[in-house]
């Protein structure tokens, strides 16, 4: 019998008042296996980590850690010690190996007969974990995922600091089980790069929670499905699943579902090869007319998600000449000049707090530029979808949030029925008449976006509209924005989404520099490192220009 990490027997839980979220899961995990977990907002994904976790107790079956294994996770809101700094905290996560090296400094520098035998055990020790380069590591793994400054307060970090601070004491406590709940959430590309990396390697069991489809390519050997209560286990990456899900379908006789479209269609665009896939985006920027005529003959019951269209746009939709823009003392942006073409959908990609936000605010016009110029064309309709989740009303259902009560509704141009619209979000049948305010972050992310985007517009922009979403609300928004009739800004960590869509991409480089790049993600990352050579793929702190005047 193989010598499980942790086993499952007949496993369920049940959410008050009476949702069964997981139902009768019976599963054994090997040691070092890599293991992605899928499935919708609410599923009960978070609450299989918690089981495994230990940290949720109730539940019927049995669940199982091998005696003597250590386990580890990373909550969505971790827990930190907020009397100690940043460097505190991480070091916690080493705290054993800490103390060993503190007390052979305190013995090294007051040496004696006496503590002879101690100091040569404590080498020993020391030896044994590899552990005289501790300081260096640390700062490696701080450095990697761009924590804030080591003598930072952490009570005054942002939540998305909290959790780079606490998935970087986790990984360098190195349990034998390793449980991540979104953990590519508020981790720019080449932090997650550097812990794709930094996993594959890793000698334990990692079972993760995560939306990031390359993350789920590149990490996972398995991929374990939750659909309906029941964990349906799949051999291979998310490749691999999305060929195996389709197989699925077809046996269930749903091939002609609108969900089921969209899986061929990013089927089809996995299969492809790099060319393939950047003369795909071109190709978008020459078919403008042709969007255009089909937004007319739509049919929006095949389609899980529609994004109506404005008027006609003309030649010119965002123009900017010699931007730049300052924040205190750091200039965020220099001499940024773009021209954003008609169909064209913009990637804009960067660390947090480089800028990007700003970008947009200069766009609608909240926030004027230092210098240089920002202009839209005159048949420019704006649809901005922010991140402004908490404007909705938590008393009121889904149903009602979206569709303001009403059983036909218009979707730009055209009227549909309510029910059905909102169903394309992923909420289905009773899940409609769910109150807001016991929602999750992904859900209300959905009933954000479904609200937003009825309203119509030729130019979107969208600020971080993948964070939150499952992997089936994220095909469909996917198909949408490639279906549209328009133009689409969208700021993004999600690096599988903006491979799909983006026609060009805006990132923020560092030092000020913004670079405009004409080409889906994957050819700005080659053009990047042909221009930054081994640099390019070292996480590195994000630095500005001091601003002078």
């Amino acid at each position: 019998m193989a010598d499980y990490i942790f086993t499952m027997y007949q496993v369920s839980r049940v959410h008050p008042p009476d949702k069964e979220v997981l139902k009768d899961i019976s599963l054994n995990f090997l040691p070092g296996a890599k293991i992605g977990i899928l499935g919708p907002n609410g599923s009960g994904k978070s609450s299989l980590l918690r089981v495994m976790a230990g940290i949720d107790t109730e539940f019927k079956g049995e669940a199982r850690l091998r005696e003597g294994a250590t386990v580890g996770m990373l909550e969505q809101e971790p827990h930190l010690d907020e009397s100690k700094d940043v460097r505190g905290n991480v070091e916690d996560g080493v705290r054993e190996i800490k103390d060993l090296l503190d007390r052979f400094n305190e013995l090294a520098a007051n040496y004696s007969d006496e503590t002879a035998d101690e100091f040569a055990k404590l080498q020993a020790k020391i030896d044994a974990v590899d552990a005289w380069s501790l300081d260096q590591m640390l700062d490696t793994a701080m450095d990697a995922l761009r924590l804030p400054p080591g003598d930072a307060e952490v009570a005054n970090l942002s939540g998305g600091e909290k959790r780079r601070v606490a998935l970087c004491r986790l990984l360098l406590s190195k349990p034998d089980l390793l449980l991540l709940d979104e953990p590519t959430n508020h981790l720019d590309a080449e932090s997650v790069a550097w812990l794709e990396r930094h996993l594959e390697e890793y000698p334990g069991t990692v079972v993760a929670v995560t939306h990031d489809r390359y993350f789920l390519d590149n990490v996972a050997g398995w991929i374990l499905e939750l659909d309906r209560g029941r964990g349906i286990p799949f051999e291979g990456n998310y490749s691999s699943w999305l060929e195996q899900k389709q197989e699925r379908l077809a046996q269930e006789e749903k091939q002609e579902s609108a969900r089921s479209k969209t899986i061929a269609s990013e089927l089809e665009w996995v299969r492809e090869n790099p060319k393939g896939r950047r003369k795909k985006s071109k190709a978008r920027l020459a078919r403008y007319e042709e969007l255009l005529a089909e937004e007319k003959n739509v049919k929006l019951d095949q389609v899980q998600i529609h994004i109506p269209a404005g008027d006609r746009l003309g030649n010119v939709v965002i123009d900017a000449e010699h931007l730049n823009k300052a924040f205190g003392e750091k200039l965020l942006i220099e001499d940024l000049s773009f021209k954003l073409p008609p169909a064209g959908i913009v990637g804009i990609i960067g660390p947090n707090g480089a800028g990007k936000t700003t970008l947009f605010r200069m766009i609608v016009g909240d926030e004027q530029p230092d210098g240089g110029t920002i202009r839209l064309g005159d048949t420019v309709q704006l649809a901005y979808v922010d991140q402004s989740r908490d404007a909705l009303d938590p008393e009121k259902t889904v149903w009602e949030e979206i569709s303001d009560g009403d059983e036909n509704i218009s979707v730009g141009a055209n009227k549909m029925n309510s029910r059905a619209y909102v169903g394309g979000f992923n909420f289905k049948g009773s899940d409609q008449q769910r109150k807001v305010g016991v929602l999750s972050g992904g859900e209300r992310n959905r009933v954000h976006l479904a609200k937003l985007l009825k309203t119509g517009g030729n130019l979107l922009l969208l600020d971080e509209p993948t964070n939150d979403l499952d992997v089936d609300t994220l095909r469909a928004l996917e198909e949408a924005l490639l279906n549209f009739a328009g133009c689409a800004v969208v700021i993004s960590h999600d690096r599988w989404f903006l491979d799909r869509v983006a026609t060009h991409i805006l990132a923020f480089e560092g030092d000020s520099q913004v670079v405009w790049f004409e080409g889906n993600l994957e050819a700005y990352e080659e053009n990047r490192r042909n221009r930054l050579g081994a640099e390019a793929d070292r996480p590195h702190r994000i630095t500005y220009k001091r601003l002078t005047r």
